[in-house]
């Protein structure tokens, strides 16, 4: 009899940290054959290989995926899952004990939506600086949308991202799977896979619940609670969204260079807000207008290159 969930762990090079992941998920409370995990080592050349070797456990598959990249590695994941729910985490994040009874119970009571997903915490590796305040939380994977369950859809289309959240195997079977052009290669940053995929999940007529008991906790690392890191993220992010060519955002009656009028007008404003703060000295808000300012920055040169 198949497993109700298939969860599917992508790795690259994170023997460090891969063993309290993989085993926060074989500590799960889900009765016996409830899930299985598939972990996919995407080209790792690290320990990873022996790592998973010595850990015999029934629950456990492992694949290599040897095209790199995020969306090679989760699709292939997809293709091997033998359950009719598929669930991705995160090697660098451990799920709470009731993940699995979570997303099985969820999906249950609610069968007009099309996956779920919930909270991904710190789990911070030393005191973070003052200035990483929840406005900085999106280059570091993580997510809160407060205590109240909802639903996100066309109407309300909030984001959920890949370290906690699940879908039901029909979603894939209608709209595809990860976009492989947007997708993080490597150690790459700011890749939008997951924005890309509920943006057609959300065309589609799609839902998707949040429900704020489901639950991970993610090893936020030193070097991303450094400034630099949050300026590459950003630039990263700006070009992956050109590469995404959404609706929403190319809507436009003039785009001088293939760059929508209203990311110009945004980035004039956020060239004043910039040099007001500097002016006045608000240290915070220069850096959040100079993050969207990168932002824009990596849209325009990924257009440039186009």
């Amino acid at each position: 009899m198949p497993p109700t969930v298939s969860v599917v762990l992508p790795t690259y090079n994170r023997a460090g940290l891969l063993p309290a992941a993989i085993d926060a998920l074989l500590r799960q409370d889900a009765p016996a054959g409830t899930f299985e995990l598939i972990v996919v080592d995407n080209n790792s050349s690290d320990e990873t290989a022996s790592l998973l070797a010595a850990t015999p456990d029934p629950r456990l598959r492992v694949i290599r995926e040897t095209r790199q990249g995020l969306s090679h590695a989760r699709n292939a994941g997809i293709a091997a899952a033998a359950a009719d729910i598929v669930a991705f985490t995160d090697d660098d994040v451990e799920a709470a004990p009731g993940w699995v009874t979570s997303i099985v119970t969820a999906l249950d009571a609610r069968p007009e939506v099309d996956g779920v997903g919930g909270r991904v915490l710190p789990a911070w590796q030393g005191a973070p600086p003052e200035w990483l305040t929840h406005h900085h939380w999106a280059p570091l994977a993580l997510q809160d949308h407060g205590e109240t369950m909802r639903v996100f859809d066309a109407a309300l289309p909030i984001g959920l991202v890949g370290a906690n959240v699940a879908f039901r195997r029909s979603v894939f079977q209608r709209v595809g799977v990860f976009a492989e052009h947007v997708q993080r290669v490597k150690d790459g940053i700011g890749s939008t896979e997951d924005h890309e995929f509920l943006s057609r999940l959300y065309a589609s007529g799609g839902r998707m619940l949040y429900t704020p008991g489901l639950m991970v906790h993610a090893r936020v690392q030193a070097d991303r609670c450094d400034r630099g890191y949050h300026r590459r993220w950003h630039e990263g992010h700006g070009r992956f969204s050109a590469l995404m060519q959404l609706a929403d955002v190319e809507r436009a009656r003039v785009a001088p260079l293939g760059v929508p009028g209203h990311l110009l007008r945004a980035a004039a404003a956020d060239a004043a807000a910039w040099v007001r703060s500097i002016v006045l000295a608000d240290w915070e808000a220069a850096f959040l207008a100079e993050l969207r300012l990168r932002f824009f920055k990596g849209f325009v040169r990924a257009r440039l290159a186009d």
